[in-house]
């Protein structure tokens, strides 16, 4: 097998040592993405402003983008804040470059198409060809087949994923029960139609988004008692998810980035991850090279205010899957986590092939 190295050590504006990138067998589909991102990219430069984003494989559905200015801020919070956790400090001052955000959550109009994507997958997601599904095959495009077709896709649920809340597979709710890896290769999945490209924020750009600009516990301030003008959380949403964009939206734009679904982010949790950034550092990110436990953010439909905080942190692990049966379990589903969906962002800047590649294929580690 052909090995690939690492050439630029910068992703996201931290300095990593040369290293094999993640899923090598992979490469020949990124760099096919790469290629057409770069080529609408000279067709038609970007302006950094509003847009909407259709999605040709989702019936026409599409996603609104607001555009995040660059800027700087304090990740974190102080140890005297509200409902301070230890591994939310020390406070650093990071810069953060421009990008655009989903002004709402994925919702299930979007993300079903790429779920359900009709095609026999193996249990990595590659395509079926050799009725055996415990192999990973190479991402060719045979006929009758895309570039998209060669992107690592989910093979079916074996429960119903909107967990019989709302309104079923419905525009109007988040997607949810997602883990890490499949938020990741959906953002593939997207850029490979749209060639555009798109990732999870990283955890520094999702807590600077949900700031706004502001400096408080929540992006309105410090009074939990407000809470549930922004948020679906614990004690108003009846124990199930909620309609997206039906609550108010924060400085920027954004809805529910305070509850409904808690959010996936691109990081591995660490709890001294602030303590190893310096100030001045861009868009600090750390790879998530194992399956847990990875970062979630926002709180969610079924947790309470404190979890809400702008600065507060979520991790996953192993019992987000607990009545999953399959041996070993899914690389695609949190059975366990009804409330934990994620958003999409797009740098303004777009980066090298190896840093996308990086980017959509953390993980997904040990199997438990």
């Amino acid at each position: 097998m052909k090995r690939y190295l690492l050439i630029i050590p910068i992703l996201f504006g931290i300095a990593m040592a040369a290293e094999e990138l993640p899923n090598p067998h992979l490469l020949p589909t990124t760099k096919a993405i790469y290629d057409k991102i770069i080529a609408k990219q000279k067709a038609e430069a970007a302006k950094h402003e509003a847009y909407t984003q259709e999605v040709p494989l989702a019936a026409g559905s599409k996603i609104d983008l607001i555009p995040i200015p660059a800027g700087k801020y304090k990740i974190g919070s102080a140890p005297a804040s509200p409902a301070h956790k230890s591994d939310e400090a020390p406070q650093k001052e990071i810069a953060i470059p421009a990008f655009w955000m989903a002004k709402l959550e994925t919702t299930w109009d979007i993300y079903r198409p790429y779920m359900e994507n009709g095609k026999a997958r193996n249990k990595d997601g590659t395509l079926n060809r050799d009725a055996d599904m415990s192999t990973s095959e190479k991402p060719e495009i045979k006929d009758g087949e895309t570039l998209v077709d060669t992107v690592s896709q989910p093979t079916p649920p074996y429960i119903p994923m909107h967990f019989s809340m709302g309104d079923g597979y419905s525009k109007d709710y988040p997607a949810v029960g997602i883990t890490h890896h499949a938020a990741n290769k959906f953002c593939e999945w997207l850029s490979a139609q749209t060639g555009n490209f798109y990732r999870l924020p990283t955890e520094a750009e999702w807590e600077y988004a949900c700031r706004a600009g502001t400096t408080t516990a929540y992006s309105f301030g410090d009074d939990a008692s407000k809470l549930g003008e922004y948020a679906w959380f614990m004690d108003n949403s009846e124990f199930v998810y909620q309609k997206v964009g039906t609550k108010k939206p924060n400085p920027w734009g954004l809805f529910d980035m305070h509850g409904n679904a808690a959010e996936l982010v691109l990081d591995q949790y660490t709890a001294d991850a602030y303590a190893k950034i310096k100030d001045g550092t861009t868009n600090p990110w750390v790879p998530a090279p194992n399956r847990y436990p990875t970062i979630f953010r926002g709180g969610h439909w079924d947790s309470d205010a404190a979890s809400h905080r702008s600065a507060a942190r979520g991790k996953t692990d192993p019992e987000l899957k607990v009545i999953d049966p399959q041996i070993p379990k899914s690389l695609w589903y949190f059975t366990n986590a009804s409330w934990l969906g994620f958003r999409i962002v797009r740098p303004l800047t777009v980066p090298s092939v190896e840093e996308m590649h990086k980017a959509w294929n953390q993980g997904p580690g040990p199997t438990e």
